[in-house]
Formats: C-alpha cells, structure tokens, sequence
C-alpha cells in the first residue's frame, strides 16, 4: 500500500474517532485541564511561515511539538530548526497527524496559497485548531467549504493572519462605527503599488515554464498538493508562487486582507454584486497584470448605502488622491517581505473611504485612520470617542481562543467572506471580463467558464477527500 494510501485510510479512520469528540466534549484546553500552553505543530516553516512560528512562540503560550515542510533542508528553513532542533520533523503533514495526531493541539499554516486548504481542512477535521495565514483558499469553493467545515466543527477556534486585525484599527474602526463617526460610506479606494515579483516578465509568455531539475530536499509531489500536476521550475517556489493563477492570489490576495478587513467588517460589505477589471496593463492567461485597477460594487446592507471599493495595484497605477490627502510615509506595522526590506512606493499601500460628510485615509495592516483634510481633523478631535487599546496581538489571541480566554478576531465566518471577495476579483482579473454575481445564490450570472472556476480545477488525484465536508 502506498504512503498516499495510507495516509488518506488513515485521515479517514481518525476521523470517525476525532470528529465525533469534538462534538462531544469541548477541546482540552478550553476545559480548564490545561491552561498553560498550547501543543503547537507548524506546516510551512520558511520565510513567512518562520516570521509566524517566531511571533507565536514569543507570546510564552506555544509549545511547538511538531514542524512540517516540503523543503525541509532549504536554506530557508535553517533558522526555525535551529530554534527548535530536538522537534520532531515532517515533510508530509498528512504523516505528522498520522504520527502525532494526539500530541497536537493546534497548527499553523504558512504554505503557499495553494496548498492552505487541505492542511486546514484535515486539522480541522481532527478537531485541531487553526491559524492560517492569508488569503484562506485559492477558490472561492475552497473557501466556501473552510466556512462549513468551521461550522460543523464549532469547538476548533479558527484564525486567518491578517495581523493588523488584532491592532489599532481594529479598534478605531469599530470605535467610531458605533459612535457614528465612520457613516454613510459610499466609496473606498484600496492601493498597494509596491514592485511585485511579476514585474518586467514577458507578457507574450506562451506557455508555463519549462521543466528544471527538482532540487534534491525538495518534495515536489507534496508541494503541489491538491493541484494538478506542474512540472518544477524556480519560478514557482519560495514566494514566486504568487505570480501564478495556477498556485496564488496576487497583490490582491496578497495585500487585500491587510488593506480592507475592517472596512469590510464593520461596515459589512458581504460579497459584491457586481466585479468589472477597470484596467488590466500587461494581462495574460499565466501570470498577474502589470498593474490592475478592479471596481466592486456592494449592495445596500441594513440602514447603510451602496459602496463601490476599487483596488489599485501596479507602481504606477496610482488612485486619485483627494485634496488635502497630505503625505504617505513608509508604514512601520508592514513585516519586511522574504526577499528583503520594503521598497519606498510613491503612494504607500492603503485606502482612503469616502462618506457622506468626511474622508479617511489610513494605511495597511494595523494602521490607524485619519481624517483628512488635517484642518478638519483637528476641529473634530476633541470630540472623537476614545479608541481601546489591544489586550492581545493577533497571536496571542489566537493561543489564548484556544484556551477559552478570548475569542479569534478574525475568524473564518469574518475571514471567508472578505476572501471570496478576492476570490472573485482575481477570476476578473484572470479572464479578463466584468462578473455578475448572486450574493444569494453564490454564482457567477453572465460567465459559464468564470462561474466553473469559483471551484477551480478538480483536485489531484489523491486528494478528493479534503473537498468534502
């Protein structure tokens, strides 16, 4: 019998046992046995997923008990094992839950776009808590099915990681919703024109790139996981998985949920009705434009207007910039890419929002809100609601939700709404054509071809079983 074989009898026998219990009787930790530290395993350790391990190990409530990579002897991944160098060490998540499935308590997943959803799916099934970094799944199915997953599983606490959903805006936003502040918002502009990894490729690209040699640590069968089958090429990997419609999300993906989140939170955006590509500067069927501009248009919800959002991405795809905007310095909340320091963009990412009597600006991530013009803001200031300070950063409110003490702030019935809205701007962005969507119905109206890839190809052979919920 094959180790895939194995592997999916296996997922399926610990299902029938683990499933149940997590019905049952509520997760260990949040029964008061154990309030101390939360048994940790890591799928994804490199780069990003290395930043991730750090800052949840830092809170003093993880204890990291199993580490998980397709490229385990990279360079990349050199720093967490040496951090961690008495860890168990896997290269197929499916044997570490084999191996370890009852030491673990809760996982992170740092893998490329592509590959989040079946980790996530099967942790979740063995009643695992999760913290997934951001954008939650490739498709807009994928995502649908985390919701359900997350519903029919509800003791598993669940965490996307847009970190600045745990920081000042959250706060202000939610402050100043409630108090009337931030009301009858009728636009927002989103941007992030950083340079991109795509940047300068040849658009004219005829077909996927050629097959290379598979460096001897990598295992490329498990990388791929539940797409179809590529050959390797350096252009895939280690972050480059982002260019591609086949494995990743793009700037939009990228840099939405850092931009958006609480826009759409706290003014409940839901999902659009309507997606159009404004301009698509460089568009082909492989890789992301040069630069985009993308219309959303949001319905009226509850006793607020309709909202178009447009996203600008491209370093000279710059929005119009209202008068009185003032300077955008470089945001000190941004992490540092994998590939070193941030480059000074000539409009830094954020958004400007546009209500009936005032205009926003406010940058990415955890980046507070400012009034503009600056004349206005100080007339108002003195009657601004205090905004609270944060108890916990987004890591730390993760381990602490998996221990009854607080509740995730961005869940997954917050996190997949505001990712399928990505979803389907990155299917506008590929096919090139305006999308009409039924919120009721979640289907595409105008596009046969757009509406199939709301689910995407079938998965791999092997791999069905995580489709299911």
């Amino acid at each position: 019998m094959s180790k895939l074989q194995t592997s999916r009898r296996s997922f399926v026998k610990q299902i029938a046992v683990l499933s149940t219990a997590a019905f049952v009787a509520p997760n260990i930790l949040s029964a008061g046995n154990r309030v101390d530290k939360v048994n940790l395993a890591c799928i994804g350790i490199g780069n990003r997923g290395a930043d991730i391990i750090t800052e949840l190990h830092k809170t003093g409530l993880a204890n990291i008990v199993a580490l998980c990579d397709v490229d385990m002897n990279a360079p990349h991944t050199q720093k967490i094992l040496e951090q961690f160098p008495n860890v168990p060490r896997y290269k197929d998540f499916r044997s570490m839950f084999d191996k370890m499935g009852s030491s673990i308590e809760a996982v992170s997943i740092a893998t490329p776009d592509h590959a989040h959803f079946p980790a996530t799916m099967m942790a979740m099934a063995l009643g695992k808590h999760v913290y997934v970094e951001k954008p939650l799944g490739r498709t807009f199915q994928e995502c649908e099915l985390l919701l359900k997953a997350a519903n029919k599983y509800p003791k598993v606490v669940t965490q996307m990681g847009n970190q600045g959903h745990s920081e000042e805006n959250y706060f202000q936003f939610k402050t100043w919703k409630e108090a009337g502040v931030i009301k009858d918002v009728t636009a927002i502009t989103a941007h992030m024109n950083l340079p991109r990894r795509w940047h300068g490729w040849d658009v004219n690209m005829k077909s996927l790139p050629a097959a290379q040699t598979i460096p001897d640590t990598l295992d490329w069968n498990e990388w791929l996981s539940a797409v179809s089958e590529h050959n390797f090429n350096k252009d895939y990997v280690n972050g480059q998985w982002r260019c591609w419609y086949d494995f990743g999300m793009g700037a939009l993906g990228d840099w939405g949920a850092h931009i958006l989140d609480t826009a759409h939170e706290f003014l409940e955006l839901g999902l659009p009705h309507e997606v159009t590509p404004v301009k698509l500067d460089g568009h082909n069927p492989f890789f992301f434009p040069m630069s985009s501009t993308l219309s959303f248009k949001f319905g009226a919800r509850k006793n607020m207007p309709a909202v178009e959002v447009k996203w600008y991405d491209g370093v000279n795809n710059l929005p119009p910039i209202p008068q009185g905007y003032g300077v955008s310095g470089l945001d000190p909340n941004i992490p540092a890419p994998s590939t070193g320091a941030l480059q000074p963009a000539k409009l830094n990412p954020g958004k400007i929002i546009y209500s009936k009597d005032l205009t926003f600006k406010g940058g990415s991530h955890g980046s507070p809100l400012h009034i503009i013009p600056e004349a206005k803001a100080k007339d108002m200031k003195a009657g601004l609601p205090e905004v609270p300070k944060s108890p916990s950063n987004h890591f730390k409110n993760f381990l602490q939700a998996c221990m009854g003490k607080e509740k995730t702030r961005s869940p997954f019935d917050i996190a997949v709404p505001l990712c399928q809205v990505f979803n389907l701007g990155v299917l506008a962005q590929q096919l090139n054509v305006p999308l009409a969507f039924d919120t009721k119905t979640h289907k595409i109206t105008n596009n046969k071809t757009a509406n199939a890839l709301l689910a995407g190809p079938a998965p791999r052979k092997g791999w069905e079983q995580y489709y299911k919920v």
